[in-house]
């Protein structure tokens, strides 16, 4: 059923940005609003209105799930990073505290999703980081472990490995957390955020030579969050705007299979159309990390952008839904020159 909605919203032309932040800064104190789950969901809901789509889409706040791990283990500090391998008993403890209450800043995020559920007839959507690049964020050196693992050491060869595997164990049982909690307050889909599953962290050499490191790392817990979400009735918005290889986008639409796939500007999405099954929705990729420069991007270049990539995705056939690369931040001294590139998307003519 929901992958018929998102082909729906395909072939009647959306065109979005992911703007939570750009709506939330509007506000005289953005930071407060994050720890309140009406004031957050009712920015999530006018950012949906003003960009006329039926997408509640919440803020993009990559921090929120590490935050939470490292508080069910009694760890405050948002800065830590494991020096050693958790202990088969860390990851117990946070296996058991499933669940035990949010943080603020968390359980204001699960509760303006809950807003958007029951106050709004908009579609509600959840957000998480990824597991894989979760993990990345709780140790110093995440490039070393799974290049040695690529090389096909095993845990018990190098330490680094075992530190990185328990570590993706424990990003796996908090990234499942926060989507459970976020489907049970009314989410039908949740965006997965794998910005890190990437060829800076994986080698395309090591992956054509037989290496089973983006399978193991990425692929499978990507798939074990899916069919949790599957099971529970929501559907998956995948999305990675790194810089990845073809066999990296065709895994993640062929074996991940997602209602919707989201990637970066790095990537040339009239030819990813050849690489993903033909029911799986294109999103993005306007390159709107460079609006803040109007050297870099000027208006008239959004404008361009957005109608060849429209053109090119009309003639592909393939379903696509015409929005950002990944969130648009605010950017305090170039805030109305952001805003003034987001407008021009909806002023191209891209239904030529």
């Amino acid at each position: 059923m929901h992958r018929e909605f998102f082909l729906g919203l395909a072939a009647a032309g959306l065109r979005m940005p992911i703007g939570a932040d750009l709506v939330l800064h509007e506000l005289h104190d953005p930071e407060a609003a994050r720890l309140d789950a009406r004031r957050l969901g009712a920015v999530i809901e006018e950012t949906a209105r003003r960009y006329a789509t039926p997408l509640a889409i919440p803020l993009m706040d990559l921090r929120l799930e590490k935050a939470d791990l490292l508080a069910l283990l009694g760890i405050h500090d948002e800065a830590f990073q494991f020096a050693e391998a958790p202990s088969e008993a860390e990851i117990a403890r946070v296996r058991a505290a499933a669940d035990a209450p949010f943080g603020p800043a968390s359980a204001a995020h699960i509760g303006s999703v809950r807003y958007i559920a029951e106050e709004t007839e908009l579609f509600p959507a959840g957000m998480a980081i990824g597991p894989f690049s979760l993990a990345t964020k709780l140790i110093a050196d995440p490039v070393t472990p799974v290049a040695l693992a690529g090389m096909g050491l095993k845990a018990g060869d190098d330490p680094a490995i075992l530190l990185f595997e328990r570590c993706l164990e424990l990003a796996e049982i908090a990234v499942a957390r926060a989507c459970a909690a976020q489907v049970d307050a009314g989410a039908r889909a949740v965006l997965i955020c794998e910005p890190a599953a990437n060829v800076v962290y994986i080698s395309p050499k090591q992956m054509a030579a037989g290496a089973d490191t983006f399978e193991r790392f990425v692929i499978a817990p990507d798939l074990r969050v899916r069919d949790r979400l599957a099971a529970a009735g929501a559907a998956l918005i995948l999305h990675d705007c790194g810089q990845l290889c073809d066999p990296m986008v065709r895994a993640f639409g062929e074996r991940i299979h997602p209602e919707v796939l989201s990637l970066g500007s790095s990537r040339k999405l009239w030819e990813d159309a050849a690489l993903v099954p033909e029911d799986v929705v294109l999103f993005g990729n306007l390159p709107t990390k460079s609006y803040y420069s109007d050297s870099e991007m000027p208006v008239g270049k959004v404008t361009a952008l957005a109608e060849e990539l429209a053109g090119r995705m009309r003639a592909t056939g393939h379903p696509f839904i015409l929005a950002s690369e990944c969130d648009v931040l605010h950017v305090p001294e170039s805030a109305e020159t952001i805003r003034r590139k987001v407008d021009a998307v909806f002023r191209a003519n891209v239904a030529k």
